[in-house]
């Protein structure tokens, strides 16, 4: 027998009225109630959510935020899913899945530099292409990161020496406070894995990226060795949320978890892989619980050993 709290009688009761909402005002948004959130995570991991929320255009999301406004819903925001690790049971929420926002433009120039304008959804590898086939340069380090440009900008994904940082210009944003408005140059505050969105509920609409005129076999070439590199050293055939820690004030993650002797540990399906220490792995059917409690096995043996706490990169919705 599940046992609802007042609060949770509460929540169901908003999400309820923004639903309907959805459905009388709305024509624009897909609405899935119960959605498995493991057909949406790269974990393969997750239970239904109450409602998961597809908006099909920029302009279907802004609509979305000012109904979860009205209605006093939070709502969840994913991307591709590509480092979350949801929760087994029932996720009394509501989850905006941007995968449909995916438009992706030129969107002007400056000097020698071209702006990209891209969907919060869009997939990195699409962004990256794009750029490659209007000969810009500056995104190859992007192409192989599996996940959506908003995300990326959230928590600064970076691989290979470049950064979000380092390209984004402009993002537009809508804000509960200030509703639809645009976040431009250092305002982003950007820091290793972090942004000024790493802790606020604003939602991310679009992306603008300024990149360099360059050489598109250059270009190519260096997506090509890029992709090599992760293929070798990357546990690419097995579903994770990518690298499962942040990297420390001193050393790396991935090396002190081998040093610890974690390398191929298992708890469950759960695994940290032998391939690539860095990465968490689901060896078939992993559960959120064996998850989380490899996830703290880890950070406890590395803290006793080396005194160096590990922060997690992976979001959790629970």
């Amino acid at each position: 027998m599940i046992v609802m709290t007042e609060r949770d009688i509460i929540k169901m009761d908003e999400i309820s009225y923004l639903l309907n909402s959805l459905q009388e005002r709305q024509h624009d948004i897909e609405i899935r109630e119960n959605e498995l959130m493991k057909k949406h995570t790269s974990f393969k991991i997750g239970g239904p959510a109450r409602a998961m929320l597809f908006p099909k255009s920029e302009e279907a999301m802004i609509n979305l935020c000012k109904l979860c406004y009205e209605s006093e819903v939070s709502p969840l925001i994913m991307g591709n899913g590509s480092n979350v690790l949801a929760a087994d049971k029932e996720l009394n929420k509501v989850v905006i899945n941007t995968s449909l926002i995916k438009n992706i433009e030129l969107s002007g120039t400056s000097g020698h530099l071209q702006h990209i304008k891209s969907g919060a959804g869009a997939n990195l590898a699409s962004v990256a292409v794009f750029a490659l086939e209007n000969s810009l340069v500056g995104f190859e380090f992007a192409h192989g990161i599996p996940g959506s440009i908003g995300g990326a900008v959230v928590m600064n994904a970076g691989a290979y020496g470049g950064e979000m940082k380092d390209v984004t210009v402009l993002t537009t944003i809508y804000s509960s406070e200030s509703g639809l408005c645009e976040i431009k140059g250092e305002e982003h505050e950007f820091s290793y894995r972090h942004s000024r969105f790493s802790h606020t509920d604003d939602v991310i609409i679009s992306v603008t990226l300024s990149l360099c005129e360059g050489d598109k076999k250059e270009i190519k070439q260096k997506m090509d060795e890029l992709s090599e590199k992760r293929r070798a050293s990357q546990p690419l055939d097995r579903p994770s949320a990518g690298s499962a820690f942040k990297r420390p004030k001193s050393g790396y993650a991935a090396e002190l978890i081998e040093r610890a002797g974690l390398k191929g540990f298992s708890i469950g399906d759960a695994e940290v892989s032998s391939k690539h220490a860095g990465f968490i792995i689901n060896k078939g059917t992993a559960t959120f619980d064996d998850t989380v409690k490899l996830i703290e096995h880890v950070k406890e043996t590395v803290f006793k050993q080396f005194s160096i706490t590990l922060e997690p990169e992976i979001k959790i919705f629970s």
